[in-house]
Parts: C-alpha cells; structure tokens; sequence
C-alpha cells in the first residue's frame, strides 16, 4: 500500500536506522537547513514516548509527523501507512522515516522504504558494524556522524570503513558533522541525484 502511494506521488521515503543519539534528527536539520529550494521533505519521527523529535523539525520548518510506539523497538508499515497519510506527500521528493534508536529490530522490517540509510557515530566504536552487520548489508547507505569528535576520541575511522567495505564492498558511506557542516555537501548531492 505504501510503495503503491508512494510511486503514484513520486516520492522518495527513507528509512533512517540508527542507536539512540546517533544523530538521526541532527543530520535531518542540517539537511533541513541546506535544502531550502533544492528539495522538499517531510518527515515521520519514530519514537516510544515524546513529540521531541517532531518538535525539532517544526522549528526548522519541516512537516513532521510522530509516531509513537508505546515499548515497541521497530515501526510497522501499518503505522507508517497511516502516519504517512496524515502528513499528506502530496509534492514532496522525500519522506524521512527516523526509525525507533535500535540497530537490531527496525533493519527486520519492510515499511515500504524505497532505501535504508544505516547511521553510526563516531561515539558508538568502531566495531559496531561487526557487531551488527544486518543493517550494513542492507543499507543502500552509511553516514558516519559526529566525525567533528574524532580528535577527542579514540576512534579508529580506517578500522570501521573497513569492516563496512567487508560486510559490503558496494555501500555509499558518507562522513558528516551535522554540528560543522563538513561532508554535507556530498550527502545533499546524493540525495539531489536520486530524487525523481
């Protein structure tokens, strides 16, 4: 059904997958901020409890929509369906869905997404992607954020780009501050390139 509404609107919807504080809604302001005549969005904000997130969307003039899980640790595409519904797609290029913060459950199910974009930060280490592999397999891309930290942590960068290239060769990774700006540029690009 989704899919079906989606493609009948040309819009592009994403499932954006990450931990908790990964920088999911950070990242989307900072697009918030450098997609300004460039491309429309809206965004369907995952969470157990709280309206936070949408809240932190309106004031950067982005149509949210939350949906609330109540203990749930995944979206449904049932919930998405509705939620998508109630924000109207009509004339947007893309909807973000910002899943539930959990690299497990949401990567297990298909909410009608035409992509997932797999989120790690530079806070988590640099083994998640072993660690959780799943999401890395099936992400269309990866955003590596909060790389303005990097000088104060103890991160290796070159050890987890690779063990991503190792789950899979083919996947986009992109470095992002959302704080600074930096890598933002090519994420924008990319999502400029692929809308319909």
């Amino acid at each position: 059904k989704t899919r079906a509404l989606l493609s009948e609107k040309k819009v592009i919807m994403v499932n954006m997958i990450g931990s908790p504080g990964c920088g999911k809604t950070s990242l989307l302001e900072a697009v918030a901020a450098k997609a300004r005549g460039k491309l429309s969005f809206a965004v369907l904000e995952g969470d157990l409890e709280t309206t936070r997130d949408a809240e932190r969307m309106a004031a950067v003039q982005v149509k949210a929509n939350q949906l609330l899980t109540g203990g749930g640790c995944h979206l449904e595409a049932r919930l998405v369906h509705h939620g998508l519904k109630d924000l109207d797609p009509d004339g947007l290029d893309f909807v973000f869905v910002e899943n539930v913060g959990n690299l497990v459950c949401p990567v297990q199910f298909d909410i009608g997404e035409a992509a997932k974009i797999g989120l790690l930060s530079v806070t988590e280490g640099e083994d998640k992607p072993l660690k959780y592999p799943f999401l890395f397999k099936e992400a269309k891309v990866a955003v590596l954020t909060k790389i303005d930290l990097l000088p104060h942590l103890d991160f290796d960068e070159e050890a987890c780009l690779g063990f991503i290239k190792t789950i899979n060769p083919k996947l986009k990774v992109f470095r992002v501050s959302s704080k600074t700006g930096e890598g933002m540029d090519e994420f924008m690009e990319w999502l400029l390139e692929h809308k319909r």
